[in-house]
């Protein structure tokens, strides 16, 4: 496959996230892995042979630097991703990173800032997969419609509860993690809200607790493990420790153009989805019920009349890479007009300004400017 357009090294290779991105790349025709890259060895090599890979390595270097390699996934914890995405920016590769980009918004800063003058001949992805999601396509276009109003308040819920045994991965480790729930599942309610608005926050107060109890702590898992370990049921073990993130929040913001907003994040087991939409839009003239478990959009107007306007239940993202990864990037590699649409660094960096200041409130408990 020498002629393949993506040339792709992948970091972070058998974890939650790269595992199943290196599934979705296989079956792309316009590319093919080159290099793997991965902390534990018997995963390692086993990735490399799903793949075809010709490089397989514990160090993230060979991957950006081999020649070979012209696009480069970032699937690291949150605080790997920064000194990799310097790399790849100095060695002219094209980039997915995962979100949250950096640990911090000076970390995401740098980033967007190297890809920003390397632009428009270097393509940078950030996955904030929720734009993706049908139902949210559909309240964008209706809020662009103006059928709304101005908006004047929202509200996002993302509970995305993990099972109550469920050992402790890096994600609850505040060295590891950005900034635990906020950062993690935040970023992509945040972005979904200021994409379908058209308005970023200017200021935010939040709380946030460690509501899950003291889990199992058994090293060096990914989350998948974890997961399948916490599904068992069964398991016990002496080595119990409480996580060192949050991973429940509430918050509570401004935008721009005057309206307010309310976020509820969580992880703890103890939060369940499906009892209330997931996102409201309340505007000057209707207010929007927007939810992808049951794949309603809802308009109410002032007079209590409510309409189901669409319904398009979930069904998954289906290939991420086939369907708008490399399409939206695929120009830029060829020197076309074209792309640029997609989420980016720039995105990633606005994010992360927005969830350095909930976590900054969560510790100082007051308001903080984004």
């Amino acid at each position: 496959m020498a002629d393949s357009l993506f040339k792709v090294g992948v970091l972070g290779a058998t974890g939650f996230i790269g595992s199943p991105y290196r599934a979705e790349i296989r079956e792309c025709e316009e590319a093919e892995i080159v290099a793997v890259c991965a902390r534990r060895e018997e995963l390692l090599s086993q990735a490399a042979q799903e793949d075809g890979a010709r490089v397989a390595t514990r160090d993230w270097r060979e991957v950006v630097r081999h020649p070979g390699v012209n696009f480069v996934v970032v699937g690291t914890p949150d605080a790997l991703h920064h000194e990799a995405v310097l790399e790849c920016a100095r060695h002219g590769k094209h980039l997915l990173c995962e979100k949250p980009v950096g640990m911090n918004a000076v970390e995401a800063e740098e980033m967007w800032t190297l890809y920003r003058e390397a632009s428009p001949s270097l393509a940078h992805f950030v996955p904030f997969w929720t734009r993706m999601v049908k139902v949210f396509e559909t309240a964008r276009g209706i809020v662009a419609s103006g059928e709304l109003g101005e908006i004047v308040s929202t509200v996002f819920r993302w509970q995305n509860p993990r099972p109550a045994s469920m050992p402790l991965t890096w994600r609850d480790d505040p060295e590891l993690s950005s900034a635990g729930t906020i950062a993690d599942v935040g970023s992509h309610a945040y972005d979904a809200v200021r994409w379908i608005i058209g308005a970023e926050a200017t200021k935010v107060l939040a709380h946030g607790e460690t509501l899950t109890p003291s889990k199992a702590d058994l090293g060096e898992i990914n989350l998948g493990e974890a997961l399948d370990w916490g599904n068992d049921g069964t398991k016990e073990t002496e080595e119990a420790r409480k996580g060192g993130t949050v991973d429940y929040a509430s918050l509570a913001c401004q935008y721009a153009n005057g309206a307010v907003g309310t976020y509820l994040l969580s992880h703890t087991t103890f939060l369940r989805k499906h009892l209330a939409p997931e996102l409201e839009l309340h505007g000057t003239e209707a207010s929007l019920s927007v939810d992808r478990w049951s794949g309603e959009v809802i308009l109410v107007t002032p007079d209590q009349e409510k309409r189901i306007v669409a319904t398009e239940p979930d069904e998954g993202f289906g290939n991420r890479f086939a369907k708008w990864v490399f399409p939206s990037l695929a120009p830029i590699l060829r020197g076309e007009e074209g792309g640029g649409s997609h989420p980016n660094l720039e995105d990633g960096w606005i994010t992360q300004k927005f969830t350095d200041a909930a976590a900054e409130s969560v510790e100082k408990g007051c308001w903080i400017e984004v």
